[in-house]
């Protein structure tokens, strides 16, 4: 059985004219077939430093895995609405959260990506197919902004729908 790898990428911008240019960037490949999108999202850090997510809830055209569109929904919760510092978590939110750190969603990428976004600041997020990845980023390299990426495996994507009770 192979294992389909999904890749998280972050493009961050330092307003929200760039995400939003990134955004309709991604679904025109989306829909030209040139990307597999299996969730997107543009996120915005106001000048109060409160974050703001717009997820359209655009599945790609040819449908995304349901447990592809709940670990995104996740990870945008995890790593925009949740608080960081001296989170008490019960049980089964300690085993999705080690779930996310093991799969790359982890405390340095959470770092990287508040640095990025400063207050007035906007990022795209995409969860693609890993092997539509590069041609995402290579598409977006005239818009500026600042790229992270992570990598999610089909086991890992298992691991945290199990871990959000869903059975994969």
């Amino acid at each position: 059985m192979s294992d389909r790898a999904t890749e998280l990428v972050v493009i961050a911008f330092d307003d929200d004219d760039g995400a939003r240019a990134a955004h309709d960037a991604a679904l025109r490949l989306d829909r030209r077939a040139e990307i597999a999108l299996d969730g997107i999202a543009v996120v915005h850090v106001d000048e109060h430093g409160r974050t703001h997510v717009d997820s359209t809830g655009r599945d790609s055209q040819r449908g995304a895995r349901a447990a592809s569109s709940a670990v995104f929904g996740t990870v945008l919760g995890f790593l925009f609405l949740m608080p960081f510092a001296g989170l008490v978590v019960g049980g089964a939110v300690g085993a999705l959260f080690a779930s996310l750190d093991r799969a790359g969603v982890d405390a340095d990428f959470r770092e990287r990506l508040a640095a990025e976004l400063a207050r007035g600041g906007a990022a795209v997020i995409v969860s693609v197919a890993s092997v539509d990845g590069d041609r995402l980023v290579g598409a977006m390299t005239d818009l500026g902004g600042t790229v992270l990426r992570t990598t999610l495996s089909d086991e890992d994507l298992r691991a945290i729908a199990h871990d959000l009770g869903g059975h994969p």
